[in-house]
């Protein structure tokens, strides 16, 4: 996007406010185009899920078009990550984390990183969420999925592994986040300590900190908006599927009215990551129905948000995705027709009879449980074969099941991962020009901090002060060691190499660390020390205590958050 662009835009947010001749005077500070900022994510919804949803809206629910297709549309985005440290995976196809931290922090990274940059020693990239909150405005995040999973986390926590859940969790805690909602409640109730799980509740650390909790739909409605701060965890892990639901769970377009009253109370504004996170899910699992019900939901959360930003007149929204789950095609077998009529007879998504199907002893089991489940009375015995045996994957009859339903929908998939489309983007007010054509993932974030005055890069600088997200390896005797050459290269300490003697020399000012490579020896200054280097898979590793000798300070390590602090 060019910079003539967003200037026009700021002119144009502007009109009527300030004078051409106030605008010219050096002291006249302009405000940025919008207040609040909102971004929705259909996580896995690429164009095929898109189509699918609006077929399935104008046959069976009389709409000549989606939300979303109301003039909204403003370009698409790619998704491409970065190679990774830990696997030969190029970063072509990328996964929710890595996508998640191009679109919350503008950076690229590898996939599984949260907010965090590649290397074997990683720095933490601030979001638009952090650096709104130094404007002081509110900010919430709102999910279907589990709450601590990759595209929500990205937003207000950093870890060098997506897994790290309980750690994301934590995080949150002190994150300054006003409004969290989804599921995932499991994370908040146990704690990950050297590896062993063991009893740890903070849902009550949230309450002390002055967060009103929910846990059901009637505990959301109780959340009064001038609540301020409000944890809601609606499920052990992620919120049920659309067609699995009960009337106890709130839907996603309620948590996200919620979330919109409580924040837009803020007089400073406020920034809201909205994520449908159940599109990947139906998406990873082959199941259309299912898919098609979670777009739905975003479609009618999309209005709730844009409803809400066009009445109060200072809201910019944009919408995309993280990218396309399960490449899905409306047609196969070289048969040009799509079977729309069948798309609304599923009652259950696969998750749901998935314990029913794998209970089933015969063929008339199946038979049953299909014809229940979605009306089909005649599967031949080629289809019940398939459920029984399963398809090969790790979705075992889920996915036999799943197979069938595609084939007779017509409709195809390329697998049970992600792809590598381009995904689509929708925006409303001052940011719609701002990603308007073909952009780029990371565009999301740099327009979005843009479009409310937000500085990424003086929050990522007071993040790099104080953390680094090192590789480590712990060995046998329990003792946490960090890849030498590259820790000590990003504390500026000098690295030599002897091949005479098999040494390694770090030197910074006056201090000089030496490791006798073959046996892990490590002197400091001359003499002796007690401390032990390791070699593994040709990286030398030290223990923390010879970096702060080095330097001089006294760096400690977080071991339930995998991080550096630098006290």
């Amino acid at each position: 996007m060019g910079s003539g662009m967003a200037v026009s835009l700021l002119t144009l947010s502007l009109a009527g406010t300030v004078s051409a001749a106030d605008s010219t005077t050096p002291s006249t500070v302009q405000a940025p185009p919008s207040k609040n900022l909102i971004v929705l994510i259909g996580d896995g919804m690429g164009p095929a899920e898109v189509t699918a949803a609006r077929y399935y809206a104008k046959k069976f629910l009389g709409k000549d078009r989606l939300e979303l297709d109301g003039g909204y549309y403003v370009g698409k985005a790619t998704t491409y990550s970065e190679a990774s440290p830990y696997t030969t995976e190029s970063g072509t196809v990328t996964d929710s984390a890595a996508a998640a931290t191009a679109f919350s922090t503008g950076n690229k990274t590898y996939n599984n990183a949260i907010s965090v940059s590649n290397g074997d020693v990683a720095k933490p990239y601030a979001s638009v969420i952090e650096a709104a909150m130094k404007q002081g405005k509110a900010t919430g995040l709102v999910s279907t999925d589990n709450i601590t999973g990759a595209t929500p986390a990205v937003w207000a926590s950093h870890v060098r592994q997506r897994s790290n859940q309980n750690a994301i969790a934590s995080q949150y805690l002190n994150s300054g986040v006003d409004v969290i909602f989804g599921g995932g409640k499991v994370n908040f109730t146990t704690k990950e300590d050297k590896g062993k799980r063991t009893d740890k509740n903070i849902i009550p650390d949230f309450q002390a900190k002055g967060y009103q909790t929910a846990f059901d739909k009637k505990g959301l409605d109780a959340i009064p908006v001038t609540a301020g701060k409000a944890l809601g965890l609606f499920a052990d892990a992620e919120i049920p599927y659309v067609l699995d639901r009960t009337d106890t769970v709130p839907s996603l377009p309620q948590l996200s009215q919620k979330a919109l009253d409580i924040l837009s109370q803020n007089k400073n504004g406020f920034v809201l990551l909205v994520e449908q996170g159940r599109i990947d899910h139906a998406g990873h699992a082959n199941d259309l129905p299912a898919n098609i019900q979670e777009m739905l939901e975003l479609d009618a959360t999309f209005k709730t948000l844009v409803d809400w930003a066009k009445k109060d007149g200072n809201t910019s929204v944009v919408v995309s995705a993280d990218h396309e789950t399960g490449g899905l095609s409306l047609a196969r077998d070289n048969v040009y027709e799509l079977n729309v009529d069948l798309f609304n007879k599923q009652k259950h998504s696969y998750e749901y009879i998935d314990g029913i199907l794998k209970k089933a002893q015969t063929a008339d089991d199946i038979r049953k449980i299909v014809a229940d489940n979605i009306g089909f009375t005649d599967l031949s015995d080629e289809e019940v074969q398939l459920i029984l045996n399963g398809d090969g994957s790790s979705y075992g009859r889920g996915g036999g099941y799943n197979a069938v339903v595609s084939k007779r929908l017509a409709v195809g998939w390329t697998g049970h991962g992600h792809t590598g489309v381009d995904v689509g983007v929708w925006a409303y007010g001052p940011i719609a020009a701002l990603v308007k054509g073909d952009i780029d993932n990371t565009d999301i974030a740099k327009s979005g901090a843009k479009v409310i005055g937000a500085d990424l890069a003086a929050t990522t600088k007071e993040l790099q002060d104080k953390y680094l997200y090192p590789m480590f390896k712990v060995t046998r005797d329990s003792k946490t060691l960090f890849t030498a050459r590259s820790l000590a290269e990003s504390l500026g300490i000098q690295v030599a190499w002897d091949e005479a003697t098999g040494t390694v020399t770090f030197t910074k000012d006056s201090q000089k660390v030496s490791v006798l490579v073959s046996s892990g020896a490590i002197t400091v200054n001359g003499t002796a020390s007690a401390w032990v280097g390791n070699v593994d898979n040709g990286k030398l590793y030290l223990p923390l205590e010879a970096f702060n000798q080095l330097t001089g300070k006294t760096y400690t390590w977080d071991s339930f958050n995998e991080r550096i602090v630098k006290n």
